[in-house]
């Protein structure tokens, strides 16, 4: 099994490297193709397989798409940070309950609304960081899991913003009609057809995506890589830890606040049962079997996670064992995930486990095996 890995391992290594290679026109050929692939998606004939049970348009934006954005928010934290985040939903409510209530009470558009709800989350993101920060591992999980449920229980006991019934008749996004892709009215906004939230949630991912690309390259994704290997050598270099802890979580909680915000519109009701502690640990959970830190693994791990349970939905009370039945084989054969960087699978190596202080304390099982081949 470990050749096996290995084998796994260095063909994605000569893959990777045939990519760093590709001169750009080809990569830009292969990021069209992408975005055309996701815009085709909806198609009934991939859903006749996809998705037999259910409606393959609607779980398309929810869970799936859903899932995979606000994976990419939590991989910007805990992938590219090294912070442990077990209360990511938190940011995820707050932009939900940012459109609830400015869009009934306040009448505010919706792109009104999406600049504000990001706002709102990246300065929820600063206070959640502010005093929390300077914990480390179990410590800053134990503290960001008591915030996601503080968001939860507050929403639930405040009779101002709904209470437990949460808010009704949040209206949709502006609908411009006549604008036609096949028998789809693109950006006609409205409760029967989903596909039209679909294809701007796909539009928000690609700009969410460039984003974070161009953070990840940049001085600042060097200084999360260093934070997230090893804190207090990165203090020791010069680099201003607290700062850029601060910026990747203002920078996930606006991604998931944007999600929020985008959720809430489709929906057109919600309540605090919606914000559970369950989302987190599943987003979480798609970060890591991914590849946390390499972001089209991430977005693999995130669709598997919300897919695998529609498909087997026709099995019941059993599709939910299937389920965890391959995450637990996912992480038996592939701890460092499904797509791992480079760099996560030489943390995993030297024990670090890619996530910062919290992973530092589990060997990998490369290094495992060689400490008992030298026994």
């Amino acid at each position: 099994m470990a050749g096996f890995r290995r084998r796994l391992g260095h063909a994605g290594d000569v893959m990777h490297d045939r990519w760093q290679q590709a001169p750009g026109w080809q990569r830009w050929i292969v990021y069209l193709l992408l975005i055309v692939a996701a815009l085709l998606l909806p198609s009934e004939t991939i859903g006749s397989f996809m998705s037999p049970d259910t409606d393959w348009a609607t779980i398309l934006f929810f869970p799936i798409g859903t899932y995979v954005l606000l994976a990419i928010g939590l991989n910007v934290v805990v992938g590219q940070a090294g912070l442990l985040d077990l209360g990511f939903v938190a940011f995820y409510a707050v932009g939900g309950y940012a459109m609830a209530l400015l869009g009934t009470r306040m009448g505010w558009n919706f792109w009104v609304i999406m600049v504000a709800g990001i706002a709102i989350c990246a300065l929820a993101g600063v206070t959640l960081g502010a005093p929390t920060l300077r914990l480390r591992g179990d410590y800053l999980a134990i503290v960001t899991l008591g915030f996601g449920e503080i968001i939860r229980i507050t929403a639930r006991n405040t009779d101002e913003i709904g209470g437990p019934n949460g808010i009704r008749g949040i209206p949709h996004p502006p609908s411009f009609e006549g604008i036609t892709i096949g028998d789809v009215e693109i950006f006609k906004y409205g409760v029967l057809d989903p596909r039209p939230y679909y294809y701007l949630l796909v539009a928000l991912a690609v700009v969410v995506i460039i984003l974070v690309k161009r953070w990840e390259k940049s001085r600042v994704g060097r200084s999360w890589a260093a934070i997230r290997e090893d804190e207090d050598a990165a203090e020791v270099m010069g680099v201003p830890t607290f700062r850029f802890k601060m910026l990747a979580f203002a920078i996930g909680a606006s991604i998931g606040g944007a999600m929020g915000v985008l959720w809430a519109a489709k929906s057109i009701s919600i309540n605090p049962n919606d914000f559970q502690f369950l989302l987190s640990a599943t987003i979480l959970a798609a970060v890591v079997m991914g590849g946390a830190g390499n972001l089209p693994g991430v977005m693999l791990g995130a669709f598997i996670v919300a897919w695998l349970p529609e498909r087997f939905r026709g099995l019941q009370e059993y599709r939910m064992l299937i389920f965890g039945a391959v995450l637990v084989a996912l992480m038996i054969f592939r701890p460092e995930g499904l797509l791992p960087s480079r760099q996560r699978k030489a943390e995993l190596k030297e024990g670090s486990g890619g996530m910062g202080t919290l992973g530092a304390e589990v060997p990998g099982p490369e290094s495992h095996g060689e400490e008992v081949a030298s026994k």
